[in-house]
């Protein structure tokens, strides 16, 4: 994933860390300039409706906080 750049718009600089859910990478969001966190659904549960779901509802959880010491929700995949 390392220089991989997605939706044409994120390059992936490091891996930050992963989990039961997936992988957290760091990356540069080339049209705003900033640095950001990518987090990606571990491909066997891509598979899994369940998953998918809870996947999904922990981004539009994310989207609606707004707090300094929680990273913002910006894009979806």
């Amino acid at each position: 994933m390392i220089d991989q750049t997605l939706n044409t718009r994120y390059k992936i600089v490091s891996q930050l860390g992963e989990g039961g859910m997936g992988e957290v990478y760091l990356a540069t969001d080339e049209k705003n300039s900033g640095q950001v966190a990518i987090k990606i659904l571990a491909r066997q549960l891509t598979a899994n409706p369940e998953a998918l779901e809870r996947f999904k509802r922990e981004g539009e959880t994310l989207r609606q906080l707004d707090h300094p010491n929680i990273v913002k929700f910006i894009d979806s995949l």
